[in-house]
């Protein structure tokens, strides 16, 4: 604890705070996090993850077979699609999709926090457990935390502090960035795990209560609200309900396995043979008032800026959160290293907020759109048995797919190029060393020139210390060459030759060339 100073301050040691700390590391920059917790927090919060967001994983080298077989009973080396998935609990088929983006990875998110922490610390990331962030002060040279650590309050110094801090972000409150959305007060969500007698599951993952109906894993809507059953971990299902229309409770109420149960069953109808859970825990135990569906309106003032539920929040039905917050964090870390390290000007930065605040946008959008078909009432019912038949079109099936998935949005990247502001294609290529995806190549977090025709390489050599150049073949290759940033997007790409192009792109996101004997020293 004897550092005053750091490169960057991340408040939170949460999913997000932790994949930006790896980020920065790779990044070559030091990092320290903090987090009010004693150590990684157990609670059973998002059960996986889905989109694009899996793929990235992989691209980073974080990606292993599923845990707990939740979307399907595969086990696959690298991330593969979805064969189904669900849109505000109805039934959305992928698996005739020509490109399908909705891969799943199913594992629970204390897992997730152990398998980044474990990241981090490989990585050399100094996290400060116990230590709350509590005030900052920042101008155009520094940033000057106060931290209440166990031993007392104690100030750190950095060039960047990033708020990681959750919905209630004390960085984003501090800034006075306005918050703007939706908020509802008259819904309530209670879910737990329990303990479900054999003869109700069904083979499908399912449970069949008498006098109420066949479930299917997930969400459930029904008249008097939404059930919500998913047996993610075997032998230990989670299950809830949403109720519409409710009387507050009181935030320092706690929550019960009785108030569960009697929930499930004014939704239901009828009796639900449940008991609380058995065994070593954490166990899910939780009761959420209302649903806020808001948005920063900017992630950067100065020196400070914001990821995930700092910088949005919203429902989360159809696992959207860690798809965008994950994203956030994978944009901004290699930036933010680069300006660090003196290698990109400051304004790169501007180019986080432009490129992902219109991403939160589209999640708001379709987290309350699946809001809103969840809704009591028969108009509702009508307006879901139409929108099932619409999802059944190809055309429909492929726009909600995107859309879920985070990859409807193209990255203004100043290229035309059909692939440029898209994720990497999965790709095999061939180099000297042999075959390899080109996810695999980045793993270390650097930026790719991809030359598949033998025409490019020459052109970057001035950026050589910053941009690995990789020669290479590929059958059916999408473009002769491809300049790849470090989050795995396509920052220029061509069909040809376009000299002029490709160092214009170096440039813009990864500084000015240098000389090559800068480069080769």
């Amino acid at each position: 604890m004897s550092e005053t100073a750091t490169d960057v301050i991340v408040s939170g040691a949460g999913p997000n705070g932790l994949m930006l700390a790896c980020e920065l590391a790779l990044a070559g920059v030091r990092p320290i996090v903090l987090d009010p917790l004693a150590g990684p927090s157990p609670e059973p919060k998002a059960n996986g993850l889905v989109g694009q967001v899996v793929r990235m994983m992989d691209i980073r080298g974080l990606f292993s077979p599923n845990e707990f077989e939740i979307f399907d009973s595969s086990r696959a080396e690298h991330p593969e699609p979805l064969p189904h998935y669900i849109f505000s609990g109805i039934p959305l088929e992928l698996a005739a999709l020509q490109h399908n983006p909705m891969y799943g990875w199913s594992i629970p998110q204390p897992r997730l926090i152990e398998l980044l922490t474990a990241r981090a610390e490989e990585l050399g990331v100094r996290i400060r457990w116990g230590n709350r962030l509590i005030d900052f002060r920042a101008d155009d040279e520094q940033v000057v935390a106060t931290v209440q650590g166990p031993e007392g309050p104690y100030e750190l110094t950095a060039d960047y502090l990033v708020g990681a801090d959750g919905g209630k972000s004390l960085v984003r409150k501090q800034l006075g960035i306005a918050f703007r959305g939706t908020s509802s007060e008259d819904r309530i969500a209670r879910f737990a795990h329990a303990r479900v007698p054999e003869e109700l599951r069904t083979e499908d993952g399912g449970i069949d209560i008498p006098g109420a109906g066949r479930f299917t894993f997930g969400h459930n809507r029904v008249e008097r609200g939404m059930f919500i059953y998913a047996e993610m971990t075997p032998g230990r299902p989670l299950i809830g309900a949403t109720e519409h229309g409710c009387d507050p409770v009181p935030d320092d109420e706690p929550v019960t396995f009785d108030e569960v149960r009697r929930s499930i069953e004014r939704v239901l109808g009828v009796p639900v043979p449940i008991e609380p859970p058995t065994g070593p825990g954490p166990h899910a135990l939780r009761r959420l008032v209302g649903q806020n569906t808001l948005l920063a309106e900017h992630y950067r003032r100065g020196r400070v800026l914001l990821v995930g539920d700092s910088a949005h929040v919203h429902s989360s039905m159809g696992g959207p959160g860690l798809n965008l917050g994950l994203q956030d964090t994978i944009n901004l870390g290699w930036k933010l290293g680069s300006v660090v390290r003196g290698d990109a000007p400051e304004d790169l930065l501007d180019t986080y907020e432009s490129e992902r605040h219109p991403v939160a946008e589209r999640v708001m959008m379709h987290s309350l759109s699946q809001t809103a078909l969840i809704a009591p009432g028969p108009e509702v019912t009508a307006l879901r048995e139409l929108f099932g038949e619409l999802m059944e079109l190809p055309e429909v099936a492929n726009h909600l797919a995107n859309l879920l998935a985070g990859s409807d949005v193209r990255y203004d990247i100043g290229d035309d190029h059909p692939l440029a502001g898209r994720l990497v294609p999965d790709l095999t290529v061939t180099t000297e060393d042999g075959s390899v995806r080109v996810d695999e190549l980045l793993r270390t977090a650097r930026p790719i020139l991809l030359d598949l025709s033998g025409g490019a390489a020459p052109h970057a050599r001035e950026w050589a210390d910053r941009v690995d150049i990789v020669d290479a073949t590929a059958d059916h290759a999408p473009a002769a060459a491809m300049l790849i940033r470090p989050d795995g997007y396509i920052a220029w790409a061509t069909q040809d030759s376009d000299a002029d192009g490709l160092r214009a792109a170096l440039a813009r996101w990864f500084g000015p060339a240098r000389a090559l004997a800068e480069v080769a020293d």
